[in-house]
């Protein structure tokens, strides 16, 4: 039986369970057909090779059947942005790479104020997190929650069955860090899809709490006696 998380280097330390999986040239992304949205997105930080402008050309994700897949017309006048998973600024190393991060099935629907702001300065943590010294390599995970305790906000225009394009109550974010030393650090994080001037710090949430709210295990390769203990342990504060 053919390993497939062992078949890709995003995909090392665990890959979740989505109704569609896509294989990027530089990152991991699994589809919901229900959301019509990625479910997450997950990809590897390499912050010494980030050399290219951005490509900005959004565009449909053709390898998605059309009647689950969001299109450029549900975000047009929505008031909300086509907001990035995998970063843009974090595949940047060759065109084809940077690309396919406008890919739409990479996109979710943000407020411009969260885009813009926490969830930017987030990504930009994570980039100076990678580019420590110390730091071997860096793995992200990223994507939306929605809570069906609060109405939910949807955009575009209904198809013939009324369906529409939700979106997102809170965005997730997990990173898991290798050192020169072979320690893991974890952290992961959960923000409200909106402007927000509190520190980083104050969205750290433990990671089963993500993997409750979006109904995924995050690094679930992390295994054995040993390795148990250390993913008990990798939970510690976040530092950039």
């Amino acid at each position: 039986m053919i390993n497939i998380p062992s078949l890709r280097p995003e995909s090392r330390y665990g890959l979740p369970v989505a109704d569609h999986i896509l294989f990027n040239r530089h990152y991991v992304l699994g589809y919901s057909y229900y959301f019509r949205q990625a479910k997450w997105a997950m990809e590897i930080v390499d912050s010494s090779m980030m050399t290219l402008e951005r490509a900005d050309n959004f565009r449909p994700d053709f390898r998605i059947p059309e009647m689950f897949r969001a299109d450029l017309a549900d975000y047009e006048e929505s008031g909300f942005d086509r907001g990035h998973l995998v970063a843009s600024a974090n595949q940047n190393e060759v065109a084809i790479q940077n690309s396919e991060t406008f890919l739409l099935s990479n996109m979710a629907p943000q407020k411009p104020q969260f885009n813009r702001g926490i969830w930017k300065q987030l990504e930009t943590a994570v980039r100076k997190l990678d580019a420590k010294e110390d730091i071997y390599e860096t793995y992200v995970i990223s994507g939306p929650i929605f809570d069906f305790d609060t109405p939910i906000a949807r955009i575009g225009a209904s198809d013939d069955n009324g369906v529409t394009l939700p979106v997102p109550n809170s965005y997730f974010k997990s990173v898991l860090t290798e050192d020169k030393r072979g320690d893991l650090n974890m952290w992961s994080f959960v923000l409200p899809n909106e402007a927000s001037d509190k520190p980083l710090e104050s969205f750290l949430v433990p990671t089963v709490v993500v993997e409750r709210l979006v109904g995924i295990f995050l690094w679930d390769r992390l295994t054995g006696q040993k390795i148990e203990q250390e993913k008990k342990n990798v939970r510690k504060m976040w530092k950039t």
